[in-house]
């Protein structure tokens, strides 16, 4: 089960940065000049997560393996894009394939690196990105419309309820607002998902900003939170320039020394990439034992058969049984005996609701 994030935003804003620190690699090319990024990169990353390590230490595992997410850097965007200017087909097609939108925006003025509008406004460029996207959702839903109506008026029910649907998704964007505010009822969430548009998918703001504004942010950095705040988006300072520089160092002491120089606990990277797992709503549970003790990431509200089908769907398909262990009785009695010995195991069925932190051995037949 894959959960990538898009990284989006205006030319030259630190995209290609952010995600070669990211993924530390040179994967994606970057450069001075509009349109230096054509066809998308993707880059696998690990999550964060110092509960692994805890319970690697406590099993005594081998080796850990951290749960990943999957950054995806998408073709800058320009005004026009909904109209094919630029590379605006290749990016909306791009961006319709991921799960989130990680819109980067530049929060930093530099006289030599060129800004496609004339000056640094990050409100002003999340605003071209966003106008673009709705541009686009709206010219889609328009097309579909019609044809919907044509069927709804025929007696087809479910060509009826998706037309209400679009209608009203219809109103939203028109109003200027992201499809992600259109109300939705329970039911009605699979038929919405199926319209792929662009603006339903949740944000996360990365305010780029100078290396000197990386602990506190800056003015720039401030007006963005206000907007991430209104529109219940996540929202993220980090400076590229400095997460390029760490990303070169492989000695963790060596990058703990620098970001204390800087006054720093941890890499930006770091909180974006927790702040890109919450975006998706997603949690961890882990498998643990001698060999190996690994994470594994999984949407919230999932059942026990379902994140036994992450490690393999032989078996969500002969799932018997989940013997369970919460992160907090697995730490606090030593590990998997003492959890038993204390009464702390359970045995959870096919209706169980996975929670973050859990610990599984799956019995499964087939």
């Amino acid at each position: 089960m894959g959960f990538n994030c898009g990284i989006v935003g205006l030319p030259n804003v630190g995209k290609s940065t952010l995600f070669n620190a990211l993924t530390a690699t040179q994967a994606a090319e970057a450069a001075n000049f509009p349109f230096c990024t054509k066809e998308p990169n993707v880059g696998r990353v690990g999550v964060p997560d110092p509960r692994l390590d805890k319970l690697a230490a406590i099993a005594k595992s081998q080796k850990t393996v951290p749960t990943q997410l999957e950054f995806v850097d998408i073709a800058g965007l320009i005004r026009g894009a909904s109209k094919g200017e630029g590379l605006g087909n290749q990016f909306l097609g791009n961006i319709r394939e991921v799960d989130a939108i990680v819109h980067v925006l530049r929060c930093f003025v530099d006289d030599d690196i060129t800004h496609v509008e004339g000056d640094v406004d990050p409100l002003r460029d999340a605003e071209v990105v966003e106008t673009e996207l709705m541009l686009a959702d709206l010219d889609s839903l328009e097309r579909q419309l019609n044809n919907l109506q044509k069927k709804a008026k025929g007696g087809d029910k479910d060509s009826k309820a998706r037309a209400e649907l679009v209608e009203r998704a219809i109103k939203v964007l028109a109003d200027g607002k992201p499809a992600r505010v259109v109300p939705v009822s329970a039911e009605e969430k699979p038929l919405f998902r199926q319209l792929q548009l662009l603006t339903a998918k949740p944000v996360l703001y990365v305010c780029n900003v100078e290396e000197a504004s990386a602990g506190t942010g800056n003015a720039f950095s401030e007006k963005v939170a206000a907007k991430a705040a209104a529109e219940n988006a996540g929202y993220v300072v980090i400076s590229a320039a400095i997460e390029a520089e760490v990303a070169q160092l492989g000695d963790p002491a060596e990058k703990a020394e620098f970001l204390e120089s800087l006054g720093l606990e941890e890499t930006g990277l770091n909180r974006l990439i927790r702040a890109g797992y919450e975006l998706l709503d997603l949690i961890t549970f882990f498998t643990v034992g001698p060999k190996e003790a690994r994470a594994w990431t999984l949407r919230r509200g999932s059942t026990a058969p379902e994140a036994a089908g992450v490690i393999h769907s032989d078996f969500e398909r002969g799932f018997i049984r989940a013997e369970t262990i919460d992160y907090t009785s697995y730490v606090s009695l030593g590990g998997e005996q003492g959890a038993k010995d204390a009464g702390k195991m359970r045995q959870e069925g096919k209706e169980y609701i996975v929670q973050d932190g859990d610990i599984f051995h799956f019995r499964f037949n087939v």
